[in-house]
């Protein structure tokens, strides 16, 4: 006889491989998210404050139909991108600064999630260094996810690309998480989980960063699904550096 312990433990297990209606949401929450960005890269300009991008963000995502926001907003700027759960403040968005914009819509009880990392006005040689780095760390990432793939596994596979690049220290969480109800779920992709193992109609997100004291952060984020052959990205908005 299952025991109530061994019940709560195997719906939580069914929990991480999503439904096919399930699955349908989390797209509709990224398709909202993308539509977001979309929105904000015409949006956003220097002299704005984070918390006005951010009340922007938020007032467009529940304007399209999402239930809530599926966790705080982040939006944060210039040194400030270095924090990788800031939360938005009056600070000014000025040129030169990168800016994180990370958010999230909830559709049929089931959260988005996506990271955009964009340039205001100009960039430096070190900051498209730093973006590009990420980048090829993610991309990397990206590749290594499929059904039956260890969670270490796609975690090195970011890492890897990082500390080659010299910007190892500045990697100080894990790859991503898997997404459901809850934004952040298991498993967890990071360098310790040696018994996470990835399986088809997880959904995942993906997202390396660099971040850089008293200088910025680069963090992108895509959540995607797992299947036999690789992912399907649910993410569709540009990943190559904007300068607004």
């Amino acid at each position: 006889m299952k025991t109530a312990d061994a019940e709560t433990t195997g719906a939580a297990a069914a929990e991480r491989i999503k439904k096919p209606g399930q699955l349908l949401s989390i797209i509709k929450a990224s398709a909202m998210g993308d539509l977001c960005f979309s929105h904000m890269i015409g949006y956003l300009r220097t002299g704005m404050t984070e918390k006005q991008a951010a009340d922007e963000i938020e007032r467009f995502l529940l304007s399209l139909g999402a239930e809530r926001l599926a966790f705080p907003t982040i939006v944060v700027s210039g040194e400030r991108s270095n924090l990788m759960h800031g939360e938005p403040t009056d600070k000014i968005i000025e040129e030169g600064d990168f800016v994180t914009l990370d958010f999230g819509a909830m559709v049929d009880g089931y959260c988005g999630d996506m990271t955009r990392t964009v340039a205001m006005g100009k960039v430096s040689d070190f900051q498209r260094e730093v973006y590009h780095v990420v980048l090829a760390a993610q991309r990397a990432a990206l590749a290594a996810c499929r059904a039956g793939a260890r969670c270490v596994e796609v975690d090195r596979a970011a890492r890897e690309v990082i500390e080659a690049a010299g910007f190892g220290e500045g990697f100080c969480h894990g790859t991503g998480h898997s997404v459901g109800r809850e934004v952040h779920e298991e498993p967890k992709i990071n360098k310790t989980n040696e018994e996470g193992v990835l399986e088809e109609h997880m959904a995942v997100t993906i997202e390396p960063g660099i971040y850089l004291p008293r200088q910025f952060g680069v963090r992108i984020e895509d959540l995607v699904i797992i299947t036999k052959f690789g992912i399907l990205n649910t993410v569709t908005s540009t990943k190559e550096l904007i300068v607004l």
